[in-house]
Parts: structure tokens; sequence; C-alpha cells
């Protein structure tokens, strides 16, 4: 199965409590990576793909050190499909990739620059870390991460962060910081869709 998530900002103090960027109603930093560790443990079977769109983490000097990000991915379940984003750089790439734990005898992670493409369910998933503005495009989404606090005000574009407006779209509430399964984002672009026919 896949599962689609961005923006986790591991170990990102300066969003905790409430701010009008990325409110993150923790008390620490320990509890914030608690949570999405957690959230991302309790969806994600070892068998199963996730497509981090970008943004990974980021400590209060703003530079996470490479072990330390390490640490975080290398037991999460799952192999980890990475699209870079603004506050991930490639020497973090390179260090993951040489310190590669491993998955069913494959790396456990891969990368790629600026995005990748998918198809699920006869739909063309485009996945980037900023949004991209597709015009008139038939059975194709954009799944992105980048905007914490806002929606892009159309159908196609889904944000797949953790702190994404459109995940309060959903039929039935995702704990805090869960991966997207596809089917889910399927569903969240339905829903976008009537959402935004109603604000029209």
């Amino acid at each position: 199965m896949d599962f689609f998530i961005a923006d986790t900002h591991f170990d990102h103090a300066d969003l905790l409590g409430n701010n009008d960027f990325a409110p993150r109603p923790f008390e620490s930093v320990t509890a914030m990576n608690s949570a999405m560790l957690t959230a991302w443990a309790d969806r994600v079977d070892d068998n199963d793909v996730v497509y981090h769109l970008g943004d990974i983490a980021m400590n209060p000097e703003h530079v996470p050190t490479n072990a330390r990000v390490l640490a975080l991915l290398q037991d999460l379940p799952g192999r980890i499909v990475f699209i870079k984003g603004n506050h991930d750089y490639q020497a973090l790439f390179k260090y993951l990739a040489a310190h590669d734990p491993g998955w069913h005898n494959q790396a456990k992670f891969s990368f790629h620059a600026v995005g990748t493409i998918i198809k699920d369910d006869h739909t063309q998933f485009i996945l980037t870390h900023y949004p991209l503005m597709l015009g008139i495009a038939k059975q194709t989404l954009n799944l992105h991460g980048h905007i914490h606090h806002s929606m892009v005000p159309v159908a196609t574009n889904l944000n797949v962060g953790v702190d994404a407006p459109e995940r309060a779209l959903l039929e039935t509430p995702l704990p805090w910081g869960s991966p997207l399964a596809a089917a889910e984002i399927h569903a969240l672009a339905a829903a976008k869709k009537i959402w935004l026919d109603k604000r029209n």
C-alpha cells in the first residue's frame, strides 16, 4: 500500500504551541516527534511505501544533524521515497543513502530532487514539495506539501502535510501526523471539490 506525508519538521521547536504558521500543540519536540512516529507506525506496514514530500526535520538551529535524522527514520516501518523540500539538502540525502538500513534486501530510502509521478486507480499522482498549477488535467492530482496554514483553492492540488487544512475535509479524522493512504487521497480530492464548489 502507498502512503503520503510531508512537512514532518521533526525537531522544529519554533512550531510548538500556538502560532499563525503551523500551530502544533505540544510542549516539546520530543512529544511532537513521538506523536508523528506513533501515527506512522500505527498505520504503515513494513511492506508499504511512504512518499515523504519534503521538509523532513529541523532543529532549533535549523540545521539538523544527519545522524539525528537517520535515527528518527531508520526504524519506521515501510520503504520511504523522499521528495526534496526547501528545508532538505543533498548532503542529508547522501548521508541517508550511505547509511541505509535496508528493506527486504533492497534500499529503504530513495530520493528525488524535484518530484516523481506514480499511478493509482487510473489516476496520475504528481508528487512534489511545492504545489503545481496544472491547468486542465484529467485524472491527475498534484500531491504536495510546503503550505502549512492554508490550502491552494484548486481541487486537483492536495496538501498531504501533517498541518494541511485539507485533512479537516476527511470524513473520518486521523490522528495528527498520520500518513495518508492512497484511498484517502481519492476521498480527499472528492471532498475538496465539493467544498470548493460550495464556496463558489
